[in-house]
């Protein structure tokens, strides 16, 4: 019988804590509380998509239920733990907060939480996506949470915390996982292509990492995507022409088109990224991440950078160019004349960042006029002597 095929996704899912990525902060404090005994009633992972919360949860119920645990360094091949992997270990019970989120639903919990576990030594329920409930199934689990049996834990997982209650949250120990380093990404994704086979290129490997917005899924999606596409051989043109993204080379020279304002340099790239079938928003969203940069490096050199193609700008005219660029997403990821929108939007932020605030010249000429008096004060003395 054929083995039925497993997405790379699913099939480089974490199965130790050594294998999560960009979370240490998370890793190292859940192995702590593991190994000191320190483990509270009740977790709650808040994070982007694809950051890790219910492979940490997972990850969490092993370390509880291994043979012979708590025990923060578990065996992947351990029973119990292939059973949690699984899904088909009795006492970790994993509930999509989506499809039951109904007060029904969290009382029949509340009903099976006072049972004793039957194979490990702890009840652990996963509710993922939990500011799906309802306000009414969130009070029906107040008191159960707050006082559970001493067997019971609860690791709840959001991309909302903003949703969830906040009786539920000061119930819970709280965990802020964080985008993952696109570095972190590629590096990952290096190490699945090379155990898989595959021959691909570092700057497909940036691409892929730049697409994916801090998501480890979604990046291995997209590599599983890719393999699909391309076969054993991923070269950066090949992402490109996928994704509509545009090179990181036009993406400088296009910066540097806006940093010297040079307007028929700036509608040249765009006519070629259109013509070519990129995808004007992600360029935008791409345009704004050096920008970005730029940014941050005048500000650590004291109020200057050439970062944006050797061109000299002060910060207040990278902030402007930055808001420019800002402002316009609206009519780019909406607008009809997607094209014209981001045209407009480029120009319009190159002549912002041209601008000087009022504020700023008042200041200079304050400052001018500072340096003038003394010298119009000596030139007045002279003229008295002279007299």
């Amino acid at each position: 019988m054929a083995v039925a095929y497993q997405v790379i996704a699913r099939k480089w899912r974490s199965q130790t804590f050594d294998d999560v990525v960009g979370q240490d902060h998370v890793v190292r404090t859940l192995k702590n509380a593991v190994t000191r005994g320190r483990i509270a009633h009740a977790y709650l992972f808040v994070g982007p998509r694809g950051t890790g919360k219910t492979s940490l949860a997972r990850l969490f119920a092993k370390a509880l239920n291994c043979t012979g645990g708590p025990n923060a360094d578990f065996d992947v091949n351990d029973p119990a733990c292939l059973a949690i992997a699984e899904g088909s270990h009795l006492d970790v019970i994993e509930i999509d907060g989506a499809s039951n989120n109904g007060v029904d639903q969290v009382r029949d919990l509340r009903d099976t939480v006072r049972y004793a576990p039957a194979q490990g030594k702890f009840k652990v329920y996963i509710i993922d996506e939990v500011h799906m409930l309802s306000a009414q199934a969130f009070n029906a689990l107040l008191k159960t949470l707050e006082e559970p049996p001493a067997h019971v834990k609860f690791v709840f997982a959001t991309t909302d915390p903003q949703k969830v209650l906040p009786t539920i949250i000061s119930r819970c120990q709280r965990f802020d996982l964080k985008p993952i380093s696109a570095e972190l990404i590629a590096a990952h994704l290096k190490k699945i292509a090379a155990a898989e086979k595959i021959k691909i290129t570092d700057t497909a490997l940036e691409c892929i990492a730049r697409l994916a917005d801090g998501g480890m899924r979604d990046a291995q999606s997209i590599l599983d995507q890719m393999i699909s596409f391309c076969g054993a051989e991923i070269a950066e043109p090949d992402v490109l022409d996928v994704y509509g993204l545009v090179a990181a080379d036009k993406i400088a020279a296009l910066a540097a088109a806006l940093a010297t304002g040079d307007h028929q340099k700036i509608v040249a790239i765009v006519d070629d990224c259109d013509s070519s079938g990129r995808d004007l928003v992600r360029l935008l969203i791409d345009l704004q991440g050096l920008v970005r940069t730029a940014l941050l490096d005048a500000i650590a050199k004291g109020g200057k950078s050439d970062a944006l193609g050797g061109a000299s700008m002060t910060t207040e005219q990278i902030t402007r160019l930055l808001d420019g660029l800002r402002e316009g997403e609206g009519s780019v990821k909406l607008g009809l004349a997607e094209k014209i929108n981001f045209e407009v939007t480029l120009l319009k932020a190159v002549e912002a960042s041209r601008a000087r605030a009022i504020d700023s010249l008042i200041k200079e000429l304050a400052a001018l006029a500072e340096d003038a008096a003394p010298a119009a004060a000596g030139a007045a003395d002279s003229e008295k002597k002279k007299a």
